[in-house]
Order: C-alpha cells, then structure tokens, then sequence
C-alpha cells in the first residue's frame, strides 16, 4: 500500500502530525522506535507551560492562540483533560529577556496581563521570594499541559481516522527515489508514500544527516520536591512561574503540585550529549543545587527529593524551530529543533505539516522557522 504520508517519531509533534493528517482523510503511517508517551526524549515529564505573552518573541503569539483552540478541540474530542489554567508568573529584572520579552508580547497583541513590583508579588504570593528591585509579569491564560495525555490523545485521533502507528519500529533507512516520492525502510520492510516528515526529537539530526543541519543536542533534568507547605502550592495558590536572575545557572521554572510535588527545572544545563548517550543517571549533587535555587524563591517547596528525570533538548543556533520542507527535497517536511520550548506548539505543528502534506503550504506564518534560514551548512 501506498501512502500519502509516512512520519518518523511520534512524540509531541509526531503524534499530532499523525493525527491531523488522518483527520484530513490523508493516508499516513508513523513509525516509533520505543512505546506510545515513552520516556527517553523530549515529550515526558507530567508537565509542560504553556502560555501566550512569549518571551522568546511575539511572533509566535499567534500560532500560540491557535495551539490553544487546537488543545481544547483535542480535549472535547477524547474526554482527556489535557490542560490546566493556572495563570504565568514571569520574575526578573524590568530589563531581562523574561520580563522585558513577556511585556513586549503581551503589549503588541493585547494579551491581559498584570505587572508586579516586588511588594505586590509578596502581597498576592507569600509563599514566593522576590528580590527588592526585581518585578514579575502575570499571565491569566497561562498553565500546563499533561504531555503524555497529550501524546496519547492524538495517536487516539489518529487511529479513529485511520492512521496507522507502528511502535517499536525505529527507521533505518530512507530516501526519495523519485519526484513526488519516498521510501523508509523498516525492520526489512519498505514503505512508500508521496512525502516523508521527520519530527524525530533528538534522533531527528541524524534522520536527516544529509542535510547538514547544526544541531546540538542537550541533557537537562526535572525535579520534584515533596512541599514543605502543600497548601501554598496547590494549583489554586500557586501558578507556574519562570524566574531569571543573575545568580542563578539558567532561568528557573517550575509547577504547582499536581500530585507529584512541586515540579521545578532549569531552563538548559550547556551538558551536550548524544541522543542514544543520554546519562539518565541524576547525581545528588545536581538535586541539591536545584533545591538551593528554589529555597530562594520558594522555600516552602523544598522537601525531600521525589523523582528526578533526565530529558532532552534539541537546539538550533538561534533556538526557534525547524519546520518546512527539506530546502533539497521538497517530498521530505521537517519538524524538528524546538530548543526546549516547543511542546505547547504541537497541537498546531501538527496542523501546519498536515497542511504542507496536503496542500504544498500552510496559511500559518512559518517563515521564521524555514530550514532554508541554515543556507551554506545544508548539504542535500
């Protein structure tokens, strides 16, 4: 049988490739080389943010309103509750990339929020440590998301449309023997189909070798710590938060208690690794650190050590996205390199590579993201 799309990893974003293109009457196969909602890449953990008023840069505010009408959609679909609205806090100096960017995309797309100096954000959250000078940026739409649930309800999409899944099935080979033709070979087996997407996570540099891409791949761990004070850390008291200071390794984000304890990690770690090297291993020291970071912002939630688990980032140079198609091999879309900030976006990356797939283009503006942005370390 020939298929109209064959994706490789079903993650966050392939699983919502698979799912939006069987949505769309499109006959599409996904292969994964571990189990559905597994734990060895990039979209586990019981959590992730989500938001609107994006720090990281207000282009991507308007595909953001679309991931959430798409997660609420999925919701309505499966009967998966899929996210929370907890509200945002986004702590540092008025002048830092997490405030000052928070501020510049909630301003240019009218996004409600609420700014806090330090004796407003002591007043409205106790429980937190705000330093005298530094200010914080309160984002109503914000929450998480359940990534597993997440992933789950869009391989249940993709099934009742038709989509197949293959699990246990790690690629070992593909190519595009012809115009309007590809061919991924399986385990000895060959599929074809009229276009290949690759949203591999952090095998995804290695699936398209050839192309060159400059990516890096980095180990960062989550924690969660038993409260000290589970009454000021219940969802209802505490919202997700982000918090930059000078003093500290990276940006500090972290959850209320969902059941499992305060969930808290630091945004990068600079451990390079490799995608099948990954030290799952999390060494006390590393967990006392974390501790010493958060007893200075929220000292109540700092008891003992839950769990700690290891993930991974995919980086690109500029940390936005991969996604379009292949600059040599317009059969082949890409959908990769979300640099530690990506899953909030699945819902609607799914969408736009269905769309592609389909149509040979989206509607959403991806011009930021085009892999062609690489021009000179792409090699078809």
């Amino acid at each position: 049988m020939r298929y109209d799309a064959l994706v490789v990893g079903l993650g966050g974003m392939g699983s919502a490739v698979l799912a939006h293109c069987a949505a769309r009457g499109l006959r599409v196969l996904g292969f994964e080389r571990f189990a559905p909602a597994h734990a060895r890449g990039a979209s586990h953990g019981r959590t992730r943010i989500i938001r609107q008023a994006y720090f990281e840069g207000s282009a991507y505010v308007p595909l953001l309103r679309r991931a959430y009408t798409l997660w609420d959609a999925l919701e309505r679909e499966t009967g998966r509750p899929l996210r929370a609205t907890t509200g945002g806090l986004f702590v540092g100096m008025p002048g830092g990339s997490v405030v000052a960017g928070t501020l510049a995309s909630a301003r240019a797309h009218d996004l409600r929020h609420d700014v806090l100096d330090a004796r407003d954000l002591r007043r409205r959250y106790p429980q937190l440590r705000p330093k005298a000078d530094e200010i914080g940026v309160y984002e109503p739409a914000a929450g998480a998301l359940f990534p597993e649930r997440c992933v789950l309800a869009h391989l249940d999409v993709a099934q009742q449309h038709g989509g197949e899944a293959r699990f246990g099935a790690p690629v070992d080979d593909w190519d595009v023997p012809g115009p309007g033709r590809v061919a991924v070979a399986v385990r000895s087996e060959r599929y074809e189909a009229r276009a290949l997407v690759v949203c591999a996570g952090a095998w995804f540099g290695r699936i398209v070798a050839g192309a060159g891409l400059p990516l890096r791949i980095e180990r960062n761990v989550q924690y969660w710590f038993a409260p000290r004070a589970p009454e000021a850390v219940t969802p209802e008291r505490l919202p997700i938060f982000a918090l930059e200071r000078d003093d500290l390794p990276a940006m500090l984000y972290g959850f209320p208690d969902f059941g499992d304890g305060v969930k808290c990690a630091f945004h990068h770690s600079g451990q390079m690794t490799d995608a099948d090297a990954l030290d799952r291993r999390v060494e006390a020291s590393e967990a006392d650190a974390m501790r010493e970071a958060l007893a200075g912002w929220l000292p109540g939630g700092t008891g003992p050590l839950r769990d700690a688990v290891a993930c991974t980032y995919t980086l690109t140079p500029d940390e936005h996205f991969i996604i379009g198609p292949h600059p040599g091999l317009p059969e082949v879309v890409l959908a990769g390199g979300f640099s530690g900030h990506g899953f909030k976006f699945c819902s609607v990356v799914g969408e736009i590579v269905a769309d592609i797939v389909a149509d040979g283009g989206t509607a959403h503006d991806i011009a930021q993201f085009a892999p062609s942005r690489f021009a000179g370390r792409f090699a078809s």
